[in-house]
Parts: C-alpha cells; sequence; structure tokens
C-alpha cells in the first residue's frame, strides 16, 4: 500500500467524485491490424488532433510529442478474451474508441507520481459524441501484484500500462492507447491558448486568490488576482486555482465539476478557433503532452474524428451516487463500489448513448 507520504508530488484530481469532508456520506472491434482507428480524445489531444490537419507542419510539430511506448499485447493490457468478445457485440461498426487520459501532478518526469485525473475518453462517432467519463481515484480495486487498494496507485507502481491495465480489468474495457499531461504543465496550455472563459460565483473569488499565491510562492510567479464575479476570462494560474477549490457547499462534487468545466471551455476555445488560428500555438503546446501514439496516427484519428462531426462534448462521473461508500480500511480511506453495477451503466453509456442515473445512497 502506498502511505501518502511516501509520493512526494502534490495530488490533482480531476476525477474525484466524493464529499471527504468530515460529517460527508460520503466498442472497438479488435482485429489484428494496429493502424485501425485509435482517437485521442482528451481536450489535450483535441488540440493536437487540430494540429495533424496542417499536414506539412503539422507533422514537423507532431514530432516533437512526448512518446512513451507501452506493451501492445492484450495481455499485457489486461485485456481479455470475453471483453473482446462482449465490446465486438457492442460496437460492431467501430465508431466508438476508448483511450486512458491521466493528470498528474509532478513537477520532475522521472518521479514516481500518482495519476489523480483518471479518465476514458470515448470518441463516439455513431452518436457524434466526445465524452469524458471520470473514474474516481480512490476507488477501491485490484491492481497486479499489489492486491487491493485506490485506483490511482496503480500509475506509480507501474506507469501508465500498468495504469491501463488496472482500468481494462476492472472495468472490462479494451483501452490500448493513453494521454497524460501534468498539473503544472495545464497552466501553460491555457495560457498559449489565450486563457478560458468561466462563470466564477461570489464564494469562490476569495479562494482562488488563495490558491494562486501558494502556488505563486513555489513557482517565484506574480499573481493577478480575480477581482469580480461572473463570466470572465482566466489565465492559467486562475483557471487552475479555480479547479482546485473544495472548500464551498459541494466539496469534492463541486470541485470535480469546476474541473470538468475547465476542460470543457478549454475544448470549447480550441473548437472555436479552427486549426488556422491554432497552428501559431502548436509549438508551445505539444512539448506538455505525453502519449502512447504515433504522430501517423494522430494525423488520421484527427482527421477521421472532426470529418465525421464528432465534437458534442459531454461528461460523466463513475461511480454514481448510489452505487459507492466511503470506507476505513486499515486506517486509510477507500470508496468501496459496486463494481458490477458500474461496469453496466459505464458500458451502456459509452456504446448505447445511455445516460446513468444515480440510485438510493448506500449510506
Amino acid at each position: 500500500m502506498i502511505d501518502d507520504r511516501m509520493v512526494k508530488c502534490k495530488l490533482f484530481d480531476f476525477s474525484r467524485g466524493v464529499i471527504m469532508s468530515e460529517g460527508s456520506n460520503g466498442k472497438i472491434k479488435v482485429t489484428k491490424k494496429r493502424k485501425a482507428l485509435k482517437i485521442i480524445l482528451s481536450v489535450l489531444v483535441v488540440i493536437i488532433l487540430l494540429s495533424g490537419g496542417v499536414f506539412g507542419y503539422g507533422w514537423y510539430q507532431l514530432s516533437k510529442i512526448n512518446k512513451t511506448s507501452i506493451s501492445k499485447d492484450d495481455g499485457d493490457l489486461g485485456i481479455s478474451k470475453e471483453t473482446i468478445k462482449n465490446i465486438e457485440t457492442k460496437d460492431s461498426d467501430e465508431e466508438i474508441v476508448n483511450v486512458a487520459f491521466f493528470g498528474l501532478d509532478r513537477r520532475d518526469p522521472k518521479e514516481p507520481c500518482r495519476s489523480d485525473s483518471i479518465m476514458i475518453l470515448s470518441v463516439d462517432k455513431k452518436h457524434k459524441k466526445i465524452k469524458m467519463n471520470s473514474i474516481m481515484r480512490d476507488t477501491y480495486v485490484k491492481i497486479k501484484d499489489h492486491g487491493e487498494t485506490k485506483l490511482n496507485h496503480a500509475y506509480a507502481y507501474g506507469g501508465p500500462e500498468l495504469a491501463i491495465r488496472t482500468l481494462n480489468e476492472n472495468f472490462e474495457m479494451n483501452i490500448r492507447e493513453f494521454v497524460a499531461v501534468d498539473f503544472y504543465k495545464l497552466e501553460n496550455i491555457i495560457d498559449a491558448l489565450g486563457g478560458v472563459d468561466i462563470d466564477v460565483r461570489a464564494d469562490e473569488v476569495k479562494l482562488i486568490n488563495s490558491y494562486m499565491k501558494e502556488v505563486a510562492n513555489l513557482e517565484h510567479k506574480k499573481v493577478t488576482d480575480v477581482s469580480g464575479t461572473g463570466k470572465q476570462t482566466l489565465n492559467g494560474m486562475q483557471a487552475v486555482a479555480y479547479s482546485r477549490i473544495r472548500y464551498t457547499a459541494g466539496g469534492e462534487f463541486e470541485r470535480t465539476e469546476r474541473q470538468r468545466t475547465v476542460l470543457t471551455a478549454l475544448f470549447n476555445k480550441v473548437k472555436s478557433g479552427g486549426v488556422a488560428g491554432f497552428s501559431a500555438n502548436v509549438t508551445k503546446l505539444l512539448p506538455y503532452v505525453e502519449t502512447s501514439m504515433d504522430s501517423m496516427d494522430i494525423v488520421k484519428l484527427g482527421t477521421s474524428a472532426f470529418t465525421s462531426g464528432t465534437t458534442n462534448f459531454e461528461q460523466e462521473r463513475f461511480p454514481l451516487d448510489g452505487y459507492c461508500k466511503g470506507q476505513m480500511i486499515d486506517g486509510v480511506w477507500y470508496l468501496i463500489t459496486d463494481l458490477k453495477a458500474t461496469i453496466e451503466q459505464l458500458h451502456k453509456y459509452i456504446y448505447e448513448d445511455i445516460k446513468p442515473v444515480p440510485g438510493e445512497p448506500l449510506f
């Protein structure tokens, strides 16, 4: 088991969806052709896909992506024959592709770090949607060779390959590729795009400024305070601070929503700008992204996603309320989950576009 004190990096959470404050209750058809469509699905990867549209310039820039190789063997990635069979049945037309997205908070690439943003990003060309499926980081799951522990520990134990395997084995998925971005680099990405438009509430202003001062002291940067409420353009530091707020009435639930709000705003900013307006920022953005995908795959996948009109953006959180509960085990808080129900809900949403419905609380 990983003790929080053993991991030096701060944790960045795009996936956590449980109130942790005191007093809370709390189809891809698989073939042997490795050139089959594999779509980069996160907002950050959509950015890369857009750059791939300018073939000469885009190809040169794509060569700058941080490539991390992982195994292509189904066994190593935890993809069983039964899972392949089930997903082939659900997505016989190969119109839905899933990629793992990990948000990391590390200052040093060599530093072992947990993935506190954990998503299964789905490009659903059948229903013309990009689905951002957050998986709660504290979910109690089995990790190969490490027993049962929190989902986000898998990345620290074995990097993206083990993290993908853990998702596949526990949620019966067929994920073969990943995209990752560091927390502190997200600030730079947002700034490179000129900020994001966020509707700020009165109870959030003071907290945004407080979080920025904390980060600014560490990075020796100057802070530009948020002075008012309402819809406004936040710079990178402001947007990241906004996404970290948890000390409001909604606790962790609202923080999870804020984090996805930032990613959605980023996606909309990219989509509205188009390829031509974006090319100037490509050089700045690509170094911040790490992926297992090849440049040729990215170009093909970008073309496929956008020519099919797959630009509607939706988000969901799993497990749902009513299908999980907090529990202390050996002095550590875990999110105990009805995995059977969660797998069914996740698969119905990804492959059949059936939105999940929360159940009655388990407490």
